[in-house]
């Protein structure tokens, strides 16, 4: 995929939607992203689909819908964020472009996957992103303000496997599909689901929610 002119539109408009202030540069940055998967998609399988429209709204534009809730939180804060299971990069990559200010650290079990999220770092010159091949359990590094994930693991895995990494006063937000009443069931007593938010994904037709938790104090 060479030619991107056909989905600058449709990710404007679906910017526009979503009242996300991208700049030229940031909405070009995207459609590189988004070449750069379909060139190594091949080698490395980092998704299934391969119709760059299709690609555009399943990935790019679910994960902006993240977005405005995030940069609700951050607050213009300079955080650090971990995207666990993050696959090609999704919703890591579409972060660290719109929010420079959020330093964004993708991990995933997979060598190669690791290797195409340095190399969309080194190619669209992201200082903020990294790219970690490593279970997240196993994972060496400093705490996060923010852990998320899109579609990693049941809620109770994703939290289970990752609060040696929060921060005090840190955040887990899970990007989820329908409703999950019964993960949300499932979790400790010790953790608190403050808030459910339903995200509305442009050119989407499928549920979409923001699940925000954190440790009781």
């Amino acid at each position: 995929m060479t030619d991107l002119a056909p989905l600058r539109q449709p990710l404007a408009d679906a910017a526009a939607r979503l009242q996300l202030d991208l700049s030229a540069q940031q909405q070009e940055a995207l459609l590189a992203y988004l070449a750069l998967i379909a060139k190594w998609n091949k080698v490395y399988n980092l998704t299934s689909l391969r119709d760059p429209q299709a690609m555009l709204t399943h990935h790019l534009i679910d994960s902006l819908s993240l977005l405005p809730a995030l940069s609700r939180h951050a607050a213009g804060r300079p955080l650090r964020l971990m995207d666990v299971g993050s696959g090609g990069g999704l919703p890591g990559v579409v972060i660290a472009i719109c929010e420079p200010i959020i330093d964004v650290t993708c991990v995933d079990a997979v060598a190669k996957k690791a290797t195409f999220i340095k190399q969309v770092a080194a190619e669209l010159r992201l200082p903020n992103l990294h790219g970690e091949h490593s279970r997240v359990e196993a994972l060496k590094t400093a705490p996060f303000d923010l852990i998320t994930s899109r579609a990693f693991a049941s809620l109770l895995d994703f939290t289970t496997l990752t609060r040696q990494h929060l921060k005090p006063d840190a955040i887990w937000l899970a990007m989820k599909g329908q409703h999950p009443a019964d993960e949300i069931a499932a979790l400790p007593a010790d953790l608190d689901v403050f808030h459910v938010e339903q995200l509305d994904v442009p050119n989407l037709d499928a549920q979409r929610c923001l699940i925000w938790i954190r440790p009781k104090n």
